[in-house]
This record gives C-alpha cells, sequence and structure tokens, in this order.
C-alpha cells in the first residue's frame, strides 16, 4: 500500500471509529427523557463545539488570517453545525431512534456528493457509487422494519410526527454534509484540521448556546440528565468530531459521510439491545447491506500489473489504484 493509500486508511478509521460514538447518542437521550430534543442537541453540539474551540485556541489564532480569507466557508460550516443537531434529534424525537437516525445519515451521502459535484467539479467513481447504493438500500430497509412496528391506531396517530421527523432527518443530512464540506474544504486550504474543527464548531457552538439557555432547564433538574448532557458534550460530540476532523484531513466529505452510514447500523442495534426496540429480519438485512457497502468502499483495490512497463517519475505503477477510499471521487474534467 502506497503512503497516500495509508493516510487514506488511517482516515478512513477515524471517521468509522467517530460513527461507532456517534451511534450512541440516540440511545443515551432516552436516559433523559424529560429533557427535550432541543435542549439535547444543542448541549451536545454547542458544548462540545465550545470545548473543542478552546482546545485550539492557539491553533485558531495561529491560522486566524487563513481563517478569516475563507469566512464564508466558516460561517457556512458554523451555520450548518448549529442547525445539525436541532434537526437531528427532533428527527429521533418524532420519528424515532432507528429512523431518525437512519434518514439523516442515511441521505447525507448523496447531499455531500452532489455538493462536491457542483463546487468543486468531483466525479462520482464506481465504488463510491456501489457503496452508496448498497447504504443506501440498507438505510431504507431499517426504515420500513421501524415503521412496520406501528399498527392500527398507533400507526395513524403517529404518520404526521413521523413524516415530520424523516423531513426534518434531511434537513439533518444537508447540514451535515453542508459542515462536513466546509470543514474539508478548510483543511484542504492548509488549514490544520484541529483549526478548522475548532473555529466552525466553536462558532456553531455560540450559536447555540441561546437554544440552550432557553430549553435547558431539564438537564439540571436531576443528575441522571445531567450526565447524559456531559456524555454527549464529551464522548460523542467532542471525541467524535476530533476524530471525524482528522478523517477529514485524509478523504474527501463524501467519503466520510458514507463511512458515517456505520451510524445509523450501530445506533439501530444499541436501539435493540438497550432501550428494547424491535427489530425484525427486514432490519437486520439493512445492517448487513450498510456493513457490505462500508465494506466496498474501504477494501483496498487489488493492485493491478503496469501496462508496458509504464511508471509515473516515482516508480508507481501509471493505472496503480487508489486504496481505502482514495479514489471514492475524482476531479472533474471542468
Amino acid at each position: 500500500m502506497t503512503g497516500h493509500g495509508r493516510s487514506a486508511g488511517i482516515g478512513a478509521l477515524c471517521v468509522l471509529a467517530a460513527s461507532v460514538l456517534w451511534g450512541t447518542t440516540g440511545t443515551a437521550a432516552t436516559f433523559a427523557p424529560d429533557v427535550g430534543p432541543l435542549a439535547i442537541g444543542a448541549a451536545a453540539m454547542g458544548l462540545g463545539g465550545l470545548l473543542q474551540a478552546l482546545i485550539a485556541a492557539r491553533q485558531i489564532a495561529r491560522h486566524s488570517v487563513g481563517l478569516r480569507e475563507r469566512g464564508g466557508t466558516v460561517l457556512l460550516g458554523a451555520a450548518s453545525v448549529a442547525v445539525y443537531p436541532l434537526a437531528f434529534y427532533s428527527s429521533m424525537h418524532l420519528a424515532g431512534v432507528a429512523v431518525g437516525t437512519v434518514v439523516s445519515i442515511g441521505t447525507a451521502p448523496i447531499a455531500s456528493a452532489l455538493i462536491e459535484r457542483v463546487v468543486d467539479g468531483r466525479r462520482l467513481t464506481r465504488r463510491w457509487t456501489l457503496a452508496a447504493a448498497l447504504g443506501l438500500l440498507g438505510t431504507v430497509l431499517l426504515c420500513v422494519a421501524e415503521a412496520a412496528h406501528a399498527t392500527g391506531d398507533s400507526r395513524s396517530a403517529s404518520t404526521a410526527g413521523t413524516l415530520l421527523g424523516i423531513g426534518l432527518g434531511i434537513v439533518a443530512a444537508i447540514t451535515y454534509a453542508l459542515y462536513s464540506w466546509a470543514a474539508h474544504r478548510l483543511i484542504s486550504r492548509r488549514i490544520p484540521s484541529r483549526a478548522a474543527m475548532g473555529a466552525v464548531f466553536g462558532i456553531g457552538g455560540l450559536l447555540l448556546l441561546p437554544v440552550l439557555v432557553l430549553t435547558g432547564a431539564p438537564l439540571v433538574d436531576s443528575w441522571p440528565n445531567a450526565s447524559v448532557g456531559v456524555y454527549m458534550a464529551l464522548v460523542p460530540m467532542f471525541a467524535g468530531y476530533v476524530l471525524f476532523g482528522w478523517g477529514l484531513a485524509h478523504v474527501p466529505a463524501s467519503t466520510a459521510t458514507t463511512l458515517s452510514l456505520l451510524e445509523p447500523a450501530v445506533a439501530a442495534i444499541l436501539a435493540v439491545l438497550v432501550v428494547g426496540e424491535r427489530l425484525p429480519g427486514t432490519g437486520w438485512a439493512g445492517i448487513a447491506l450498510v456493513i457490505a457497502s462500508l465494506a466496498v468502499l474501504t477494501t483496498p483495490a487489488p493492485s493491478r500489473p503496469p501496462r508496458d512497463g509504464l511508471r509515473n517519475p516515482a516508480g508507481q505503477d501509471s493505472e496503480a489504484p487508489a486504496q481505502a477510499g482514495q479514489d471514492v471521487v475524482g476531479r472533474g474534467s471542468s
């Protein structure tokens, strides 16, 4: 494996590790039933984002000129960071942990790929297309499995809420794709990942503070509620997004959001094991497809012998395939 391939492999592992941490958020939120989704989202992303900015304060100051020059990208990412948790946790509250997570994360790769195609001129490769198709089919099966639990009057009563939850999940997917793209764009413009993530998430955290002040009173009503808020801010949001930032330094945003399809699978499994939700065979088939999509995206392509002995100046095969997601998207001809 080439140095670039190893780098992309490490980036993929960082994103997968972050996805496992993110997959715990829906289950963790169920341990604070008196805390509304807006408060949960504002506490998790707001406090986690401010902590990222605090830890990265020195790097942010060092690269302040570059960040100001790319202020539009920073503000777009920060606004998306502020909207994402409000939409995401509201989606889970209305449509259920599994469906909310699946829709929010499952449709993000498509949004991310469209952003990269339109803005950056990247073209989709066959590997990414196959992985995204498998992952999207898996998320659809998970949604179908979860929706099948509601029957009769309960299904009719919950239809409007579920539809609204799915709509908010799509909003979450778009904002997730936007701040992932913004962070990757900053990193690719020689802003270190810690400074880029700290600036984007720090400003996003500031934007979420008014929401936390208005809705966060239940978080301090009891130790269980407070512990959920602390866990969400420190583990999935702070640690998870540090890992995600490292990943974005090595793989495109569309690859990272596709790798994040592991999150709904983790969320669904935890919903079964911890929350007590039931998942029929269709749901397990969906999880299997998500795992298959990750395997397609992260398995290194087999090396092919050079054609006619042609090699590039560095001694590498001119037609050597990319490794571990490196070739998921390519620069368009335009």
